[in-house]
């Protein structure tokens, strides 16, 4: 059971006042991290999540940023196992293309400095409406509704907003579950939240 009770004198904010806090957390986090934690790291939380996208041939994930859990083990595993593995690429202020990894060798620094697959974009109509596929997408705060606080551009609700039968896994760090995640009518909720617990 998550301890929600710092984030209860919270639970009224605005996306933007929300955004502002998370940010001012992952600062403080930062100052104190400890040096040495590499991304070959594979905690308990994601083992258990490679263990369940194991049931989904198509997997749409991520390519973290160093804020976020670490996904590079993840998404090169799942490879490895023979899955096929989408990664976005942004191509624009308002858009993201999704294309399958084919190892780091073919991913280079995109949109904000993160490595994106050199790969060509896949139609996203073939994904049959995310009808056989699983995503597992990062955010700024989740709650256990399902909510999710993104940074404000809306790539991942525009993006899975043409893929609404794919089963949608929210992917985070404890101390970004809050109580309350507002929400309006575009947002896409989660179906299930994974939460990697930190020391």
């Amino acid at each position: 059971m998550h301890d929600f009770s710092f984030f209860s004198n919270f639970a009224g904010m605005n996306k933007k006042e929300l955004r502002k806090l998370m940010r001012g957390i992952r600062e403080s986090r930062r100052e104190d991290a400890v040096p040495g934690q590499g991304e070959d790291v594979m905690p308990a939380e994601l083992e258990a999540l490679t263990r369940y996208l194991s049931r989904w041939h198509t997997l749409l994930l991520y390519w973290s940023m160093p804020d976020e859990v670490c996904t590079h083990s993840l998404v090169e595993r799942l490879h490895r196992e023979g899955h096929r593995v989408l990664l976005p690429r942004v191509v624009s202020d308002t858009e993201m293309t999704l294309h399958a990894y084919a190892g780091r060798e073919q991913m280079s620094p995109g949109a904000f400095g993160i490595l994106e697959p050199l790969t060509p974009a896949i139609d996203i109509a073939s994904l049959r409406r995310g009808r056989d596929a699983a995503g597992v997408v990062p955010g700024m705060a989740f709650d256990a509704a399902g909510h999710r606080l993104g940074r404000g551009k809306g790539y991942y609700d525009r993006l899975l907003q043409q893929l609404p039968l794919i089963h949608k896994i929210g992917l985070c760090h404890d101390w970004q579950m809050v109580a309350q995640v507002p929400t309006d009518e575009h947002d896409v909720w989660m179906d299930k939240v994974v939460v990697v617990k930190n020391a």
